[in-house]
């Protein structure tokens, strides 16, 4: 058998942060050797008691020079801002990076008019953007690989294959639905039971930070800049995400058999005849894609775990091919049904 790989986790105490864990701990190939936190000194079982008996291990603060001496990769799962330079000293110091931030998914330019001034533009330009479907080969040569947002991930994979077929002058028209999980633990009012129980609203309508991001992303894939129109909306699940899209293009066709032909060689790419649905890919890695045509109308439908194909799980597929592993090496396949 070949030698286990030892990697890091900083920021291990978020959602993205227990989901790294769930993956890693049982982990063919990856050999956790350090938790890192802002603070430090809490175990494991504190910060998630859901592990007790599972994953043990104390966190220590996070510091770059430690990661070095005990692991070649590491997870960055902190928020926009504080990952760009911890990435920074970690990759001066020899360790791969799959960034969960989005401190490295968009150009300097467009990065700065949406988040804050960028403070390693050397290593943003050799980022690598981690859609596997779309990036493989880059990844498998990468150092720092930027691991996308999660409404991006679902709806980059719905709309890609059909960018040569859109009409350049209509609006991409995307409506977005994502459990609370995606706000963060950080306790938040938007979030309470009392707010979200039987409850369901739209924020950052038209102006949300993951709309410059796939905007970036169709225009690299499909070389034409297209009006991107995204509106997330908060719904009454922990977790999972249904994007629906709605595309003019220049000519009918039948999208089931694109898709298919298209992910021919994705099996964490499903397409359903049916409507998908969350449940179905709640606990795993997989997308499910459902569209259908109405004229020149195209609706496509995606749905993922906000929390996995949308953060840790694609991870840790980055993390495979940036080390040379089989991709989908320790990928959750099992749903959470019922």
């Amino acid at each position: 058998m070949s030698t286990p790989i030892n990697v890091a986790v900083v920021g291990v105490s978020g959602y993205t942060g227990l989901e790294l864990l769930k993956i890693l701990t049982v982990h063919p190939m990856f050999n956790l050797t350090y938790l890192g936190t802002s603070e430090g000194g809490e175990s494991v079982e504190a910060m998630h008691p859901s592990l007790l008996h599972v994953a043990t291990g104390v966190a220590k603060k996070s510091d770059a020079a430690s990661i070095a001496k005990v692991a070649s990769l590491a997870f960055l799962a902190l928020p926009h801002k504080a990952a760009m330079g911890f990435a920074k000293e970690l990759i001066a110091l020899g360790v791969k990076v799959v960034d969960l931030s989005a401190d490295y998914r968009l150009s300097q330019s467009v990065y700065e008019a949406h988040y804050c001034p960028h403070e390693d533009p050397q290593n943003l330009e050799q980022a690598v953007y981690g859609l596997p479907e779309f990036y493989r080969s880059k990844i498998a040569n990468a150092s720092l690989v930027a691991n996308p947002g999660c409404y991006p991930t679902a709806a980059l994979l719905a709309l890609v294959p059909f960018l040569s077929y859109m009409d350049a002058n209509a609006p991409v028209i995307i409506d977005a639905k994502s459990g609370i999980s995606g706000a963060g633990k950080k306790p938040n009012p938007l979030t309470q039971f009392v707010n979200i129980n039987d409850n369901m609203f739209a924020y950052s309508p038209l102006s949300h930070r993951h709309a410059p991001e796939i905007k970036e992303q169709l225009q690299i894939q499909g070389q034409i800049e297209r009006e991107v129109c995204f509106v997330p909306q908060l719904i009454p699940a922990t977790r999972g995400m249904l994007v629906n899209a709605y595309v003019q293009l220049n000519e009918s066709l039948n999208p089931f058999e694109l898709l298919e032909k298209y992910y021919a060689n994705d099996p964490f790419v499903r397409i359903r005849q049916a409507p998908v649905t969350l449940k179905s890919v709640a606990g795993t890695h997989f997308c499910d894609l459902f569209a259908k045509m109405q004229g020149k109308t195209l609706f496509v439908s995606a749905s993922i775990d906000n929390l996995l194909r949308g953060a840790s799980s694609q991870a840790v597929v980055n993390a495979n091919i940036m080390c040379g592993l089989d991709e989908y090496m320790g990928i959750p396949t099992l749903s959470y049904v019922p």
